[in-house]
């Protein structure tokens, strides 16, 4: 089978977030199972810079973009560690900035650009000396591939067979644009209607895309259920209702090869589920040291790692912060960058129990990994959470998730109650309402089991020895690209 995955970010090409680490994963865990894998992204300024060993391959042309002509020129490498070919679509004038969606606020001409970027994936794809058999494209900057493939490109033999698959990494972004941005496109005005690309008098990429596509996914099956439904569509959800009969939920997996206690060069003693006490606790000594202390706190470490912004319920952790500070039944560790409010909140909190609270504002790669090794207990308290890679991490490193009962939150994390001990499927720990006090409630149960030794013993050897690795969610999809086939 030949796949083409289609997205604007992949590690370790370019990265603003989840998105980039699903598509440095998945592609190759397809070609591990036999695909014949391209992925295709943007030649951004950020790839053009690491150095990476990439080559021309003499193909160029111009994409229409309204009345005019874009160049276009395809460079080609590898995925590191894989046989999975990438090509890059360059073209200065797009993607030749210091971001790639332009940071705070977005460039105002990011519709133009993905239009660009959707339309040159088909020029390439048609210029290619053998055919694809899936064009699977993953959020709203592509939305316009499973359009343009049937509506202009049917019949070009390299894609004329191909059936097309959209993967929603997150609602909340879904590519909204002036109306008027339509005659970028290229399609005929009359697909500018509530049924098909438009959305409240806007232009919708994503929506686009889940009207066109011949298969919908998404990254876990409860979000799957829950963007069928306000709020979870976020506004969409008539579309996706409507489409359920190919909608599927498959659950994210991580990279096990970067995320491993066993070889983590992050760490400075690596370990697994037979010694992770001695693993952690030498984590616990370096994670002091970074911080500045002269030792670690005996007392249980919890720690928040991610973005701080209100989807990932960072305020309830503040709130948190602010009543346990100063109660000495734990120590916690806060990492992460986003709204300047809160991060000026958290450094407040912090400042008022220093012997307690540790708050790092920016993204260290490195610490984060020190942090995960170094932690008993991870907060995930996200409003909505479509997989979340962050509980997966604390799983494979044995620190306890404490998470809010959503999304792929839910589906990945099992509550710890006597019922679930028994039968062996406790993972960690959830709470419902999206209040300080229900994860206040259900940090002390966490506290609670960590002073039962054996318990937590049981419950970290138990999590350690999970599969999260990206073989069983790209079996998943090989499934949906099967059905896909079976319907054309």
């Amino acid at each position: 089978m030949r796949v083409l995955q289609v997205a604007s970010e992949a590690t370790p090409f370019a990265k603003t977030g989840g998105l980039a680490d699903v598509m440095g994963g998945l592609p190759r865990a397809l070609a591990d199972l036999g695909c014949d894998v391209t992925l295709v992204l943007p030649a951004y300024r950020e790839v053009l810079a690491k150095g990476l060993p990439l080559e021309e391959t003499g193909l160029a042309f111009d994409v229409p973009v309204g009345t005019r002509l874009l160049p276009a020129r395809i460079l080609r490498c590898r995925l590191p560690g894989s046989r999975v070919e990438v090509l890059l679509v360059a073209n200065d004038d797009c993607f030749d900035r210091p971001e790639l969606y332009g940071g705070a606020d977005d460039y105002g001409d990011n519709a133009e650009r993905f239009i660009f970027f959707s339309r040159a994936v088909l020029e390439a794809a048609i210029r290619q000396d053998r055919p694809f058999d899936i064009l699977h494209c993953h959020d709203w900057q592509t939305g316009l591939v499973p359009a343009y493939r049937s509506l202009l490109y049917h019949q070009a033999a390299a894609v004329q067979r191909a059936r097309t698959v959209m993967t929603i990494h997150n609602m909340a972004y879904q590519g909204l644009f002036w109306h008027w941005d339509m005659l970028l496109t290229g399609l005929d005005w009359k697909y500018f209607n509530w049924q098909q690309m438009e959305f409240y008098d806007q232009l919708n990429l994503l929506k686009t895309g889940l009207v066109f596509a011949d298969r919908i996914t998404t990254v876990s099956p409860t979000y799957a259920r829950e963007i069928q439904q306000t709020p979870g569509g976020c506004g969409l959800e008539g579309v996706l209702a409507g489409r359920s009969d190919v909608l599927t939920g498959i659950v994210n997996g991580i990279d096990t090869e970067a995320w491993n206690p066993r070889t983590d060069r992050h760490i400075p003693r690596p370990y697994s589920d037979d010694d992770f006490a001695d693993g952690k606790y030498a984590a616990r000594v370096a994670l002091a040291a970074r911080l500045g202390h002269a030792a670690p706190d005996p007392r249980p470490l919890v720690a928040f790692v991610g973005r701080l912004v209100d989807q990932k319920g960072i305020d309830l952790v503040v709130e948190l912060l602010g009543r346990l500070g100063g109660g000495g039944r734990a120590r916690f560790v806060v990492l992460g960058t986003g709204v300047p409010a809160i991060e000026d909140a958290l450094r407040r909190t912090a400042a008022a129990f220093p012997g307690t609270i540790d708050v790092v504002i920016g993204f260290d790669e490195g610490l984060a990994h020190l942090v995960q090794a170094a932690a008993d207990i991870m907060l995930v308290p996200s409003r909505f959470e479509p997989c979340g890679l962050t509980q997966l991490y604390a799983l494979r490193y044995g620190t306890l998730p404490l998470v809010r009962a959503t999304g792929g939150l839910v589906d990945t994390v099992v509550d710890t109650t006597p019922a679930t001990l028994r039968d062996g499927t406790a993972s960690g720990f959830t709470f419902d309402a999206i209040d300080s006090l229900a994860l206040e409630h259900a940090l002390s149960r966490a506290l609670d089991a960590h002073a039962d030794r054996d318990l937590w013993t049981g419950l970290v050897r138990r999590v350690m020895r999970q599969d999260w690795s990206w073989d069983t969610s790209a079996r998943d999809y090989l499934a949906v690209y099967e059905r896909a086939l079976a319907g054309r």
